[in-house]
């Protein structure tokens, strides 16, 4: 069976474009990288890309018009059959996204619908949540919305910086990209409206809280 292609789309270090190349080199893995576009010249992640002799291109300095257009190309070119943004840091022009609906998908670093746009792990902080993490989901026109394919959850430590919180999420994003990749690569994933359901998948039977209930029935009693 064919693994599915990959486009992987980055502005940054590529660190979650790291994560699925690793996650490919596996020969069970049912998808691979097969072509990486950066917005900015000199992404660290653009050396990732080489150093796997992954091709890839640097679309800077375009209009979105422009960049939707020669984007579009080259990916259907390299024969991709799932766009993956990685750390992508460019609003994409409407058109693009609709010509790739269901087969684009982001990786947000909060538990969606929280926390939306830039600064999501400050947002959480400022908000003083519990708990936060990362969520993959499907790309609309919209800033992070779409139909959530998976998240992970941390929880959010007493006197933590954004920093902190920053590095424990990025190395929860590195487990679940993947993770949603294979779920969509094995036909696992159905989009019904707003949702999905992922066949064979159930959720875990059991809740965290935080401070933790162990915890304190310990210092009580």
């Amino acid at each position: 069976m064919a693994r599915l292609r990959l486009g992987v789309l980055i502005s940054g270090r590529g660190s979650n474009l790291a994560a699925l190349i690793a996650a490919s080199a596996h020969p069970h893995y049912p998808a691979e990288v097969g072509f990486v576009i950066s917005n900015r010249e000199g992404a660290p992640g653009l050396r990732i890309a080489g150093e796997a002799g992954i091709a890839h291109a640097v679309l800077g300095g375009r209009d979105a018009s422009a960049f939707a257009r020669e984007a579009d190309l080259l990916l259907r070119r390299a024969g991709v059959n799932l766009v993956c943004l990685a750390g992508f840091m460019r609003i994409l022009e409407a058109g693009f996204v609709e010509a790739w609906r269901d087969r684009m998908i982001n990786i947000h670093p909060s538990l969606l619908p929280a926390f939306q746009g830039l600064n999501a792990q400050r947002q959480a902080l400022e908000a003083g949540v519990r708990f936060s993490g990362c969520t993959v989901h499907f790309v609309r026109a919209e800033v992070d919305k779409g139909p959530i394919i998976a998240q992970g959850v941390v929880p959010v430590r007493e006197e933590e910086d954004e920093e902190a919180l920053s590095a424990r999420i990025l190395e929860l994003e590195h487990r679940l990209y993947p993770l949603a990749v294979r779920l969509i690569a094995e036909g696992r994933v159905r989009i019904a409206g707003a949702k999905t359901s992922i066949a064979g998948a159930s959720a875990p039977e059991f809740a965290f809280t935080n401070p933790s209930e162990e915890r304190l029935v310990s210092a009580t009693f």
